[in-house]
């Protein structure tokens, strides 16, 4: 059988955020590539649905419960990964937070904290992880960071989440330097808005969602399919020379 242009036959890859949206899409198109899909998020229940429903598609999945700000949690998803596929080779960092909506200025130290434990801790803490263990087995990897156009432009109303993939976009950079030597990549996506219960507060707002689609080039919102398409050609072989960078998909919107 000839195999398709980009596949992911012979790995396993963890997913983070994977109960819907954009990391439901991406885990979806990985297993239907060819992947030992590990799905994370902190309900296991949502979790279930979609285990099943790559499963039912003929894919291979293994939902984990786990809560990515805590390093203990996200070493065990690694770990529960390894006992049950053997190796990780692709790690998607996706969970995220973003609990304060309005002025930065007015922003909860709590609602603050949360947003960095999730979006930058618990990226870190999985790539470590990860990079940790195919560096222990003499193997290459590819994690991708599923950032934000936030993080490279001023964003009113969103600041500290913006901070945060601000933050994920510079971890990407150094980490890509770091672990180069080990072929281990770490690449970036910043999305723009899709169409995700995460984003609805700015997709269902007629304000905004006027605001974006009069600046961007396509003229509607991102599916989450739109997305897994790119993060499926990081974590391949296909981009085996890419590593440290930062693409765009939001339909022009920042052109």
């Amino acid at each position: 059988m000839t195999r398709p242009f980009i596949h992911l036959e012979g790995k396993v890859a963890i997913v983070t955020g994977a109960s819907r949206g954009i990391g439901e899409a991406i885990a979806t198109t990985f297993a239907g590539a060819g992947a030992k899909v590990v799905i994370a998020s902190r309900k296991i229940e949502s979790l279930r649905e979609v285990e099943a429903k790559i499963r039912a598609g003929g894919g291979e999945a293994l939902a984990h419960a786990c809560h990515t700000g805590s390093r203990e949690q996200v070493e065990a998803l690694v770990g529960a990964a390894v006992a049950a596929y053997g190796q990780v080779d692709v790690l998607v960092n996706n969970a995220a937070t973003n609990p304060h909506f309005g002025p930065m200025l007015s922003v909860e130290e709590a609602a603050w904290d949360k947003t960095f434990e999730v979006n930058v801790k618990g990226y870190f803490y999985a790539a470590r992880a990860v990079a940790q263990h195919a560096i222990g087995r003499g193997a290459a990897a590819s994690i991708v960071n599923v950032a934000s156009v936030a993080g490279l432009m001023a964003m009113p109303l969103q600041g500290v989440y913006a901070m945060t993939k601000a933050a994920v976009i510079s971890m990407t950079k150094t980490l890509a330097a770091e672990l180069g030597a080990a072929n281990v990549r770490v690449n970036a996506i910043a999305p723009g808005l899709v169409e995700t219960k995460f984003a609805s507060a700015l997709t269902t707002s007629p304000e905004i969602s006027k605001m974006v689609l009069d600046k961007m080039a396509l003229k509607h919102f991102a599916k989450p399919d739109d997305i897994a398409g790119l993060a499926l050609l990081l974590a391949s072989d296909r981009s085996s020379y890419m590593t440290g960078e930062c693409v765009v998909i939001d339909g022009g919107w920042t052109l």
